[in-house]
């Protein structure tokens, strides 16, 4: 009798066959490829065109020029002294003679203490002093008599000095009723009002002396040893006005913790600067080479460091520490790259020092480029 085979069995023998082809075969092709070529090829293609793409920069040549260099300070003008009038001798303030803003002469009278019982003390110092001298006088002579001892007239004379220092007190302290000036200058806050009750010691008016005016501000260590007392500046007020003045000081050791150094300037007399005012010095070094680079082209390295990225000889990156020896609206003044150093003015952010780079003129730049001669010889700048 023939065996009739079923749909169901034909599927089944084709499945199994299926399945050992693909055991003995130990690979599987999709899409015409294997497995492991489709693993390795594609990332090492990817390697390779990685290694092969170099990243693109635009750079300008650096040309020295002769500059001014500059040492910008920050700071604020200051009276060079400003002085507290104070009481000495406690009471209440009868009366005060100045005003604010007023001009004052050393010497001046500027407030009057209410003197209270200090006449009568005087009166009656100088009472007791009549008495004393009267009674040391009559036994002085008794004493040439023969009739009175030399301990009763030692007694006396002592009694004589105590009233006399009894009443150059009492005086003094009548005196100090009237408080004086004791500097000239012009009267600011803090002042006393009449009526107040001022203490030993007490703030009657306060004075500014206003000539000499400085300007104070801190100069950064890497620039300390560029000026030295003397040396001429000139200080911008916030207002926009300009004085000129010399240094008179410069601190001999750094803030502790901001590793800078104070610096006064002295105005000429009868500048007309005014207390407390922001201002900015510019001191002004001898002439050097620096070169003129726009802000976007510095930058700062790893370490915090402020310099500029140039692309050497050799089409690698490079990173060139700097000095900002000056600030204008447009740009900086730097010391430290050499003349004619390429630096990276577009893609600078994106590259590392070392790498390999291929770079460009950036033409954006015509007027820096053709003062550096850098149009004319397109092929050395590459």
């Amino acid at each position: 009798m023939a065996f009739k085979l079923k749909g169901s069995h034909i599927l089944a023998v084709a499945l199994a066959g299926g399945l050992g082809l693909w055991m003995m075969a130990g690979d599987v092709k999709i899409g015409g490829q294997s497995e492991a070529g489709a693993s390795a090829v594609p990332i090492a293609e990817r390697e390779a065109q990685r290694s092969a793409e170099i990243f693109k920069v635009r750079h300008v040549p650096l040309m020295a020029e002769e500059r001014q260099q500059i040492v910008l300070v920050r700071g604020r003008t200051r009276a060079d002294a400003v002085v507290t009038v104070r009481a000495e001798t406690a009471g209440v303030l009868e009366r005060r003679l100045v005003s604010k803003g007023q001009q004052v002469k050393k010497g001046d009278l500027v407030c009057i203490i209410e003197r209270g019982a200090r006449e009568a003390n005087l009166a009656q110092a100088k009472a007791q002093l009549a008495q004393a001298e009267t009674e040391y006088t009559a036994n002085a002579t008794l004493k040439k008599k023969g009739f009175a001892s030399n301990n009763r007239l030692t007694a006396l004379k002592a009694s004589l000095d105590a009233a006399k220092a009894a009443v150059a007190s009492a005086e003094l302290e009548l005196q100090r009723t009237e408080v004086k000036a004791n500097a000239a200058g012009t009267v600011q806050d803090p002042i006393a009002e009449e009526g107040d009750m001022l203490s030993t010691g007490g703030t009657c008016v306060t004075l500014i002396d206003s000539d000499p005016m400085l300007f104070t501000g801190q100069v950064s260590e890497r620039d300390i040893g560029k000026i030295e007392t003397g040396m001429e500046a000139e200080v911008k007020l916030i207002t926009g006005e300009t004085a000129t003045g010399k240094i008179r000081y410069i601190s001999p050791s750094a803030d502790a913790q901001t590793r800078t150094f104070a610096v006064e300037i002295e105005f000429a007399p009868g500048s007309g600067v005014r207390d407390g005012m922001t201002a900015e010095a510019r001191i002004s070094l001898d002439a050097g080479k620096a070169f003129r680079v726009a802000p976007s082209w510095v930058t700062l390295d790893d370490d915090g460091t402020i310099g500029i990225r140039i692309v050497k000889q050799d089409n690698t990156v490079a990173f060139v520490p700097v000095t900002i020896v000056s600030q204008e609206k447009d740009g900086f003044w730097i010391t430290g790259p050499a003349d004619g150093d390429r630096v990276i003015t577009l893609g600078q952010e994106y590259v590392v020092p070392g790498e390999p780079v291929e770079t460009a003129l950036d033409e954006r730049y015509a007027d820096q480029l053709a003062a550096a001669g850098a149009l004319q010889n397109t092929g050395s700048a590459q």
